[in-house]
């Protein structure tokens, strides 16, 4: 019998949508930190380009050697980037990331994704966007912070000293009370019925099977995205988005009865959706406290529910304050005493509402731990000196010790 043999083909055919999404991991979540000159003069409104796509996915797939031999001396001396295979080949890659639903480019309608239109020449700088799918697994790759909640609420999934009757059996029971759900334990309830008869059947003769009480919470998570994130030697602002995406994910899929909703904080301050958030980048340049704790308070009473607090991840000190005409006054020296006084007004107004504040705090300077001291005392929230390293093992740490203590 003869064999015949196909000419191999070289590609990217087998490199998968995971395989691609955690090359791309860097660029989706990046915060100008890369750019030397954006790190200097921080844009807010940047947004990655399909050249940037691009240019990731080749440099990723050099890093890992995936590149034919042949394909980088035909790329090296072509005329025309858009003539050489690797070009093509890098195209059908983004292609694919936009058919699997990855990312988006706004004004392509599908017939041109399947086309592969909108991405030579001028196209190229068009600018795409995350979907939900793509959150979904920043966040799930990004699950190192965990938060938690105790007390008596609205039913959730954190664990508390409490029980209930319904939610998840702990194999004690109780006699029935109105307003008990009905999970009734039928061997105990037979044994006081059936001496006296099923027509003798009377509401104290059921029982019901208790349940350990879950609770749910509502968060908002501040995240400071003031110059200072990205501007001394280090990207603190990529690791706090990582935290926030990873928090996300775990509340969405393991604890329906939460909520986490986010804000940044800069010169003022203003809510950002779960999708926008890996692309949110660092600036403008100081930080607005008071106007993040005051955003984050309007976004908790929108929230159900009596049990709530506020994360705040932040490496400086408060700098600006939003003045009753709307302008921003700013001082980046010192505590200056009028914007300190505002924020910590605020903060008392958080601790009213029973909102405690817990910060982590990415740098060491000696103004900010005496501001976060201070409004750890008013909130009776906590304060955790982190790092961009191992912030989301402090997080962890605090979930699982707020899991079995009161606040």
């Amino acid at each position: 019998m003869r064999i015949r043999y196909s000419k191999y083909e070289a590609g990217f055919d087998d490199l998968t949508s995971s395989e691609m999404m955690e090359m791309l991991e860097d660029l989706l979540l990046d915060s100008g930190f890369d750019d030397p000159y954006n790190r200097y003069n921080p844009d807010p409104d940047h947004q990655p380009s399909l050249e940037d796509l691009y240019d990731a996915l080749l440099r990723a797939l050099l890093e890992n050697d995936r590149i034919p031999e042949e394909w980088l001396r035909e790329a090296r001396f072509a005329g025309r980037r858009e003539e050489t295979r690797l070009y093509q080949e890098i195209q059908k890659l983004i292609q694919r990331l936009q058919s699997e639903g990855f990312i988006r480019v706004p004004g392509q309608d599908s017939m041109q994704q399947a086309a592969g239109a909108g991405q030579q020449g001028e196209a190229a700088d068009s600018r795409f966007e995350v979907t939900q799918k793509s959150v979904d697994f920043l966040g799930l790759r990004s699950l190192r912070s965990l938060l938690g909640a105790l007390g008596k609420n609205a039913p959730g999934a954190h664990t508390t000293r409490h029980y209930a009757s319904g939610v998840e059996s702990s194999g004690e029971t109780k006699i029935y009370e109105f307003g008990d759900q009905p999970t009734l334990n039928i061997g105990e309830t037979l044994k006081k019925v059936i001496p006296k008869g099923l027509e003798q059947l009377e509401e104290q003769d059921l029982v019901v099977e208790l349940s350990e009480y879950t609770a749910s919470m509502n968060t908002v998570v501040l995240l400071d995205c003031s110059h200072s994130m990205i501007l001394y030697g280090e990207d603190r602002f990529t690791p706090a988005k990582r935290v926030a995406l990873g928090l996300s994910h775990l509340i969405r899929t393991q604890y329906p009865g939460d909520q986490v909703r986010f804000g940044v904080f800069h010169d003022s301050a203003e809510e950002v959706p779960l999708g926008r958030l890996p692309s949110v980048q660092v600036g403008p340049y100081h930080t607005n406290t008071a106007e993040g704790i005051k955003l984050a308070r309007k976004m908790l009473r929108k929230m159900p529910g009596e049990m709530r607090q506020i994360i705040m991840i932040t490496d400086g000190k408060p700098s600006a304050l939003t003045l009753p005409s709307g302008q921003i006054y700013k001082n980046a020296w010192g505590l200056d005493p009028i914007i300190l006084s505002e924020t910590l007004k605020e903060a008392t107004l958080a601790r009213k509402d029973g909102v405690p504040i817990h910060t982590f705090m990415l740098a060491r300077e000696p103004e900010l731990l005496a501001f976060v001291k201070k409004l750890t005392q008013i909130t009776k929230g906590k304060a955790y000196l982190t790092t961009p390293a191992n912030i989301g093992r402090y997080v962890l740490l605090d979930f699982l010790t707020r899991k079995i203590s009161k606040n």
